[in-house]
């Protein structure tokens, strides 16, 4: 542990819960399950898109306090917002640290990344309010114990949620000027234009646009390159909803590119390797449906989905293997999660018994991991894929008393981080930690009976995009929100 690590993790330190199995039974099964559990409040939740597991063994999250949240519904972690504040934590061994908020009893955080020197990417209320009427929250650092403030664009809203280890800090934030184009299923609903920022050395930057209104950043890889969508001008598009055309870009060296789409008047990029390789979706011509595409040396590529049916593309390992859903034949009203490695597309079928299946993660191994939902885009089972199989995690766990229900995040050693239901209805982040002494099993469980969940509705890309289409609906994918 690096002595930048140790600060970070040397405040309140609460254990965290893991479920009471016998030291003999756990050695049975592949995984164990670890619940991180939570500061006195019901639930824990994960902040995407991130890299929640660091190669030391943190894991990143916010977790209910058992301080109600006067503010809610109106808070600005929509997807969290339960009656609890939360603050941000990192779990590392079974402790459990609440790194706090900025100042103020009623302040909710939460953290999305980590660097190798300790210092964390987040965000965390302060107090005020935004011209909507929600509580207000600001990018903020997790350094040596302390909540540093990172400030705004002009307006009253920001977040950062990427960092690297030379301590660049990637985010979105109002700017104070009202939106002429406020599209809420892209962009923020802050009231002002959204704008990505850079932040180093104590200044923010605006990352610009592609000539539109509104640019949001969605992700940085480790060299500092930043990804995520952007207005390219200020023209109604009957199109895209109204909406002026949206295309996907890179940022680098103060410079931001369109990578253009696969014809179509919407594009999106959702994930970014250290290698510079982008992946997304883009309409096609006509704007009746997208693909995913693959974006590498200049030039976007189309990875055509089984059946060449509606598809998008969630995630791309180190290594360039490919990851997302698509409309499955033959009907293309259900979606498969699927693997494109080489050229190759492989199907990855629902195993748990739903109709969809969506992957949100893969490694360089090509283990994939995700979730399946009912047709609504209700969670219901973590999944993953490996080796030809498909597997669902509940079945690779000793029995306990909580229903994983996304794995959203698999490293090269096989460890797992994503979230689950407890019988009351509290959600938990969960860790599964990869016994390698323990094969995986040469066939799946048989599907067990799906579970009656009463958590929230998925609103994560695949789930979204995927009602969307299912739904006849136009194609935009939702913001980052925290």
């Amino acid at each position: 542990m690096s002595k930048h690590l140790a600060v970070l993790i040397a405040a309140a330190i609460l254990p965290a819960l893991t479920f009471a199995v016998p030291a003999q039974a756990r050695t049975q099964y592949p995984y164990t399950l670890i619940d991180l559990g939570t500061f006195g409040g019901p639930s824990s939740f994960l902040d995407l898109p991130a890299i929640p597991l660091t190669s030391q063994g943190v894991v990143l999250g916010a977790a209910d306090t058992a301080t109600v949240d006067t503010d809610s519904p109106n808070c600005p972690t929509a997807g969290y917002c339960d009656g609890y504040n939360q603050h941000a934590f990192a779990w590392r061994d079974g402790r459990l640290t609440d790194l706090g908020a900025l100042p103020g009893k009623q302040n909710s955080s939460g953290i999305y990344e980590l660097n190798s020197y300790g210092v964390g990417a987040g965000y965390s209320e302060n107090g005020r309010h935004d011209p909507t009427g929600r509580a207000a929250g600001v990018a903020v650092l997790f350094k040596n114990g302390q909540v540093i403030s990172l400030g705004t664009l002009g307006g009253a809203e920001s977040f950062a949620q990427d960092i690297t280890g030379q301590g660049q800090v990637a985010g979105d934030s109002s700017n104070g000027t009202p939106d002429p184009f406020p599209d809420p299923n892209v962009f923020f609903p802050w009231g002002t234009e959204t704008r990505g920022f850079v932040w180093q050395n104590g200044v923010m930057h605006d990352l610009g646009t592609l000539g539109g209104a509104d640019t949001l950043e969605y992700a940085q890889n480790n060299v500092g390159q930043i990804i995520g969508a952007s207005y390219t001008n200020s023209t109604p598009n009957p199109a895209n909803g109204g909406y002026p055309t949206i295309d996907p870009y890179l940022w680098q060296h103060g410079h931001m590119t369109d990578l253009g789409t696969l014809g179509g008047t919407f594009g999106f990029a959702n994930w970014i390797n250290d290698l510079g390789e982008v992946v997304g979706q883009s309409n096609l011509a006509g704007d009746q449906t997208a693909q995913p595409f693959l974006w590498k040396n200049g030039h976007m590529y189309e990875l055509p989905t089984i059946g060449g049916g509606y598809g998008f593309a969630n995630w791309i390992s180190p290594g360039g293997d490919v990851t997302g859903g698509y409309l499955a034949l033959p009907d293309q009203q259900n979606f498969h999660a699927y693997l494109w490695h080489d050229g190759t597309m492989t199907d990855l079928s629902p195993v748990g018994g739903a109709p969809w299946a969506f992957g949100g993660g893969v490694n360089d191994y090509g283990q994939v991991v995700g979730n399946e939902t009912d047709t609504n885009g209700k969670d219901l089972i973590a999944v993953l894929w490996s080796g030809g199989h498909g597997y669902d995690l509940n079945t690779l766990v000793a029995p306990n008393r909580m229903q994983m229900v996304s794995a959203d995040y698999i490293t090269n050693q096989g460890d797992i981080v994503g979230h689950g239901v407890l019988p009351n209805g509290d959600q938990r982040m969960f860790l599964l930690i990869r016994n390698p002494s323990i094969p995986l099993p040469p066939a799946p469980a048989p599907p067990r009976p799906l579970p009656a969940i009463t958590a929230p509705p998925d609103r994560s890309i695949s789930v979204v995009l995927a009602l969307h289409a299912a739904h006849r609906r136009p194609m935009p994918v939702p913001s980052a929100t925290p």
